[in-house]
């Protein structure tokens, strides 16, 4: 066997290895009861008990506008109205009469009400029964109905219905459980969120880049020992796949890490994050040097987040409060230094650079949608080339 050979085959070991890992965690959090039948409610603030709740994915992601937008399209094309057509649904369900994929797809486009996503649910079950050993193609429906919970605030039955074993096989795609996620963590359910972390894993659903940002969202409000292992098991069985960490993950599991007082955790996965310029990772980067008891280090990036001599236009670094607060309690006992924190810490007062923004608060951002510059978006749409016409393809290779 080659020496490359010998590393995927170390790798894949290490692999299986940390995945027997995961599923243990998981399984030790489903059976020694840390997740109740029931939806259970927390939240977790940096220093509280109450925290932000904002959901994780973008826009792209989640596409609930999207998904309106071709509900009111539907809703306008459809003959002899909505009642009447789930008057006729209904009654091919009372008949166990076979569901049909465009059917139900239409359905689900028409759901308005929380009564119209029970009718909803019971043609998947109808639909689900008759077609589990069937390929659905690439169409998925899942997604469909959690954005339908998600414009309706239903991510009790999101849950539910998402983690029920009789619809193994109709929620297979990684989409469909990052909104189910998303959407408890939003509304606090952090427990029931992670339930469903479980559910997929169980399922083999594969984790993308979403899964794991929510993922660590979830393990960071959880904020316990056991959570604390699951996403640091997670990163590591992400970093051996190869698989892209958003910023935004790492940040969570920084913080997670200072809480839970690894502080070498800490600092080891904050020198893995790419470009560490934004708001949250200077935040975090302070308290770590704190913590460290490298406050010299943390005057000077104080001093420097002044930029007397900036442009009007370039955004000053903010700190919050709460880091302010951990910096006075760090030198609280050492009265040449505290007089030097507390002088660089009224200047940036002075200057509105402490904000009241929470530590948490700024983890539990919304990201914002990217959009590629239409210039752009039509120059990669092109298929012919603009001076042969020729379809782009061949004229590269001519030229």
């Amino acid at each position: 066997m080659t020496q490359g050979g010998k590393e995927n085959s170390g790798d894949n070991m290490a692999l299986k290895g940390l995945t027997g890992c995961i599923r243990i965690l998981l399984h030790n959090v489903k059976t020694k009861g840390v997740i109740c039948a029931n939806i259970t409610k927390r939240s977790d603030c940096w220093t509280c008990r109450v925290g932000a709740k904002r959901h994780i994915l973008s826009e792209n992601v989640i596409k609930l506008q999207e998904f309106q937008e071709k509900k009111l399209a539907v809703a306008h094309q459809i003959y002899g109205g909505k009642e009447e057509y789930f008057q006729k649904l209904n009654q091919k369900l009372q008949k166990k009469e076979l569901i049909l994929k465009d059917e139900l797809k239409l359905l689900l486009h028409l759901c308005e009400t929380p009564d119209d996503v029970d009718t909803a649910r019971n043609a998947i079950y109808r639909y689900h029964e008759e077609n589990f050993n069937v390929a659905f193609g690439e169409f998925k429906f899942g997604p469909l109905f959690m954005r339908l919970c998600y414009e309706l605030g239903m991510e009790e039955i999101a849950a539910n219905t998402i983690k029920d074993k009789t619809l193994r096989g109709f929620f297979s795609d990684s989409t469909s459980f990052n909104l189910a996620m998303d959407m408890l963590f939003m509304k606090g359910y952090y427990d029931s969120a992670l339930e469903v972390l479980i559910t997929m894993r169980d399922l083999g659903v594969p984790f993308n880049t979403e899964t794991v940002t929510v993922a660590f969202a979830i393990c960071y409000k959880l904020n316990t020992p056991r959570s604390y292992k699951i996403c640091t098991a997670l990163l590591e069985e992400a970093q051996i796949k190869g698989q892209r960490v958003h910023r935004q993950a790492y940040c969570f599991l920084v913080a997670l890490a200072l809480k839970q007082n690894d502080l070498a955790r800490a600092e080891s996965v904050y020198t893995q994050i790419m470009n560490p310029e934004n708001q949250i990772c200077q935040n975090l980067k302070v308290l770590i040097l704190a913590q460290s008891g490298a406050m010299n280090d943390v005057l000077s990036i104080l001093a420097s987040a002044l930029m007397p001599n900036s442009s009007p236009f370039v955004k000053k670094p903010e700190f919050s409060h709460e880091v302010a607060d951990a910096l006075r309690a760090q030198a609280a006992e050492k009265a040449p230094l505290r007089e030097r924190v507390e002088r660089a810490l009224a200047r940036l007062q002075q200057n509105g650079q402490v904000t009241a923004l929470g530590l948490d608060a700024m983890l539990c951002h919304t990201p914002s949608r990217r959009r590629r510059p239409a210039g752009l978006l039509q120059e990669r749409g092109r298929s012919s080339s603009r001076r042969t016409f020729r379809p782009l393809q061949s004229t590269l290779l001519l030229e």
